[in-house]
């Protein structure tokens, strides 16, 4: 908990300064009191996740020091799946409050597009985003009995055909079990990361650059050593973990984004075959590159670390190839 905060503490100024940013092009909406609320929310959550995940990796490093990593793999394994469950359930009401979509034509034509695409959706949720942002946005969350189509109040102003363009892209996620398969290659990814993390906690020279006794084992040891179980199982050695999956996050972010592209152009596709509308699709992804305001032409470099979505022209390219595939009308050039 202390070294959480204290990274929380140190990235705080960048996060006002961000946050100063978006004030000034009007993308946020919140109260400075409001902001910070938010803040101690993410660092509670923080604080929850790090000491189950961490008490739960000690207690097995400690009690099996030489076969701790599979245990641990299986368990990551396992809590992935169940945090990705119960994340729509326990996490998203902690920052946003939902309510059904009011009955009228909007729900009426939402449910049966999701009908005639042949995904079960019981509910559309509403999301009240204004109260922190005017971006426009909607998601897909969570899978089996969890999973859910959630649209920003602030889109419920758009015009309905671009609001069907955008659910139809939720849908394409659903119908592909996105969420699903999202959470079982990441729960893999998290197993073998633990594989990974036991080989270099067993480097000697890591131990020791990291301050610890490479030597010093639970059946061994004595002193401080013994009962801190000594070596990587020395609670010393938290720093050394949370440095190592600072790096792997950093080091695996850009092939997730590559794969999360891919992905989102995917779930592009099938908002084209199922509304058979590309004027209406270009529409909409104009409104969100000006209401986000998105970077129209990034560079390669921002391609590779951060976009999890392809830019705005080039979903419209998409959408005008699309037009000429299918012989559809192309949507004229936008002025």
């Amino acid at each position: 908990m202390a070294l959480t905060t204290l990274l929380r503490v140190a990235g705080l100024p960048f996060d006002v300064w961000g946050e100063s940013v978006l004030r000034r092009y009007g993308l946020s909406t919140q109260s400075w009191p409001s902001w910070l609320v938010d803040q101690a929310k993410s660092l509670a959550l923080t604080w929850v996740i790090y000491t189950i995940a961490l008490l739960l990796l000690f207690t097995l490093t400690r009690r099996f020091p030489r076969y701790w990593w599979t245990g641990a793999a299986a368990g990551g394994f396992v809590l992935v799946v169940f945090a990705s469950f119960v994340y729509p359930l326990a996490v998203e009401p902690v920052f946003n409050k939902f309510h059904s979509l009011p009955a009228g034509p909007l729900r009426s034509d939402l449910l049966a597009m999701a009908r005639r695409d042949g995904v079960p959706v019981k509910d559309v949720l509403v999301a009240d985003a204004s109260r922190r942002t005017t971006s426009l946005n909607a998601y897909v969350s969570g899978f089996g009995s969890t999973r859910r189509i959630v649209l920003y109040d602030t889109l419920l102003k758009s015009p309905p055909a671009q609001v069907e363009s955008i659910v139809g892209h939720e849908l394409g996620h659903a119908k592909r079990d996105d969420v699903l398969w999202g959470t079982l290659v990441g729960a893999l990814g998290v197993a073998g990361a633990l594989c990974l993390l036991y080989l270099l906690t067993t480097s000697p020279r890591l131990l020791r650059r990291a301050g610890l006794d490479p030597d010093a084992t639970g059946s061994g040891a004595t002193g401080r050593d013994a009962r801190s179980g000594g070596g990587a199982a020395d609670p010393r050695s938290i720093a050394l973990l949370l440095a190592l999956v600072t790096a792997g996050t950093t080091l695996a972010a850009p092939v997730q984004n590559l794969v999360s592209r891919r992905i989102e152009a995917r779930a592009d596709a099938h908002a084209l075959n199922l509304t058979r509308d590309p004027a209406t699709f270009v529409s909409m992804q104009h409104a969100l590159s000006v209401r986000n305001i998105s970077d129209l032409d990034p560079d390669a470099a921002e391609y590779l670390l951060w976009l999890t979505h392809p830019s705005g022209p080039d979903r419209i390219a998409m959408a005008r190839d699309w037009a000429r595939l299918h012989r559809v009308q192309v949507p004229p050039p936008l002025r």
